[in-house]
């Protein structure tokens, strides 16, 4: 039987699960297109806007599910536009796979028309990427993709397709070259494999049994490996507060009484006061980044420290440790918990809960009245109101500025996978297509978009996405007129010489703007109007139409920091 490369493609992309491809058609991947529409029953394509919110998607898709995103795009400038996209899900370890055309075989490397040469442009940016240049190669080059992206640390794979061998015909009974499966096999048995012994855990459970203040600081390695009972079971067993970062807020319901939220510079008093109060440290799939440790000499320096991560590069590379396990969280937890003696108490006496009374206790800056009397807006309202109109299933997706950590001190997260930020790449204008992603892959449960005004003029378009797809996405732009966290950095660090971040003389009307993609739209400068545009957003929303409110904030309402 002879297939074409594109039916290769479409059909080894099934094989693995494949339901959903995010992408823009372009003249490299016609063939590939005209498959598609071949399979359309079996695979859904989702058109976007712009070829980076493909990538957004996919990697929005991938966190909400765990499942690995697929975007396509063509070759040139549609590739470059992936990049961004690319580079995000490789910082915060999502599985996607990127398929990308590209010029013909003998083209590659002449200057071609929209030629480029993506796969050493991204190779700093993903685990692994291919060129395939025969097509008796390609199906499994496809199935090595998807291991890889899930194997270990998950993240992103590029593979890069001549339109030569989208078009080739090959016989199917012979398109998989022999050593490329034994090395796909090869690799998948390796994934499969323990990464650690008796020994590592002895060493752990050491350091355990010593310590009176033990803490727990979780990272995202605990969503992506699904170890969030385990965490709690531990925490409890140890009687330990539980920390996290940004990648691991909802690893631990918000309301659990060891929760002490968010650690790190925007991170909360009580996650701060245990840190300096801690005599050991249990570190669960987090990588010490700079917004964490606010500097490396003085973090934790009276505090030992266990590692438990599955990515050995990550291991006393930025802090160093007094003992570590390099392997999945889920599996070293598990054994883990087997080995601690019973009868373990921690010496913490009721310091937790003094100090996240003091957390909750901050009242933000008060919100000032308007000229109709009415309660001005402040985020910590309009959060927390979402979270109670939304229910505990909701996704929240934010782009990157004030909002995001906003949303990460007052969302009410309760469970693992419903918090989709970029957190390491920080990336701007990531929220609209992560949360499109997100609602495809979660028919049933309701999606929320926190934006602000700066990273919405770059997303907006996306809109179209939402609407063609009806896809119910609750939008929430907070407007102040600026470009809020660095407005904030400006005024703690330059004098407050605001150059360059006020937006407030070009801003579009918001309202306008999504009336022109079809999409209602409220505005709310108080507390009632917010609060009456919430609840005519609901019966919106259940019609299958998007929804935005645009959230008129002070420009100087601040994201608060803390000292370490």
């Amino acid at each position: 039987m002879k297939y074409t490369g594109a039916k290769i493609l479409i059909e080894s992309l099934i094989k693995n699960g494949v339901d959903t491809i995010f992408g823009l058609p372009g003249s490299a991947v016609l063939h590939i297109y005209d498959e598609l529409y071949k399979y359309k029953d079996k695979i859904r394509h989702i058109l976007v806007s712009h070829e980076q919110h493909a990538a957004h998607a996919a990697d929005g898709y991938a966190r909400s599910t765990g499942k690995t995103g697929v975007c396509l795009a063509t070759s040139g400038p549609g590739a470059t536009n992936l990049v961004t996209g690319i580079a995000t899900a490789f910082v915060d370890s999502v599985p996607i796979v990127v398929i990308t055309g590209n010029v013909g075989t003998s083209l590659l490397g002449k200057d071609s028309f929209q030629e480029v040469d993506i796969a050493g442009i991204t190779m700093p940016i993903v685990k692994h990427n291919w060129i395939v240049e025969d097509v008796n190669n390609l199906a499994e080059i496809i199935n090595e993709a998807f291991i890889v992206a899930q194997a270990g640390r998950p993240g992103p794979v590029l593979i890069d397709i001549p339109k030569d061998i989208s078009s080739a015909v090959c016989d199917v009974e012979t398109r998989i070259n022999t050593e490329v499966n034994n090395r796909a096999e090869r690799l998948l048995e390796r994934t499969k494999r323990q990464t650690f012994n008796d020994i590592d855990l002895e060493k752990v459970i050491t350091l355990i049994k010593n310590s009176k203040y033990p803490m727990i600081f979780a990272g995202g390695g605990i969503i992506r490996s699904g170890a969030s009972a385990e965490l709690k079971k531990l925490a409890e067993i140890l009687g330990s507060p539980v920390a996290l970062s940004f990648m691991g807020m909802g690893g631990i319901p918000h309301d659990h009484p060891l929760c002490t939220g968010l650690i790190g510079m925007h991170g909360t008093i009580a996650s701060s006061k245990a840190l300096q109060n801690s005599d050991l440290l249990i570190t669960l799939g987090a990588r010490f980044s700079d917004r964490v440790t606010n500097g490396v000499k003085q973090f934790a320096l009276n505090t030992k420290i266990i590692h438990i991560d599955i990515d050995p590069a990550e291991i006393n590379k930025n802090v160093s440790s007094d003992a570590f396990i390099i392997g999945d969280l889920k599996e070293v937890l598990t054994q883990l918990l087997k080995k601690i003696p019973a009868g373990f108490s921690s010496e913490w006496n009721g310091e937790i809960d003094t100090w996240k009374s003091e957390t909750l206790n901050k009242k933000p800056e008060a919100s000032k009245k308007t000229k109709t009397n009415k309660a001005a807006l402040h985020p910590s309202f309009v959060i927390r109101e979402t979270a109670k109109a939304l229910g505990e299933n909701a996704i929240i997706v934010t782009d990157v500025g004030q909002h995001q950590i906003w949303t990460a001190q007052y969302y009410p997260f309760k469970n693992p996978g419903s918090f989709l930020s970029s957190g390491g790449m920080g990336t701007m204008g990531f929220g609209m297509g992560a949360a499109a992603g997100a609602k495809i892959a979660n028919q049933n449960f309701p999606v929320v978009l926190f934006t602000g005004d700066g990273c919405f003029r770059m997303n907006s378009a996306e809109m179209a996405t939402l609407v063609k797809y009806k896809l119910p996405v609750l939008i929430i732009v907070f407007n102040n007129g600026t470009l809020g966290m660095l407005r904030q950095w400006q005024k703690l660090l330059f004098k407050a010489n605001y150059y360059e971040t006020n937006l407030d003389n070009n801003n579009p009307d918001f309202v306008k703007l999504a009336a022109a993609y079809d999409v209602p739209a409220f505005r709310s400068a108080d507390e009632v109007s917010f609060l009456r545009a919430l609840e005519k957003s609901s019966s919106i929303l259940t019609s299958g139409k998007p929804v935005l409110i645009e959230v008129i904030v002070n420009k100087d309402v601040q994201a608060s920091i803390v000292s370490i």
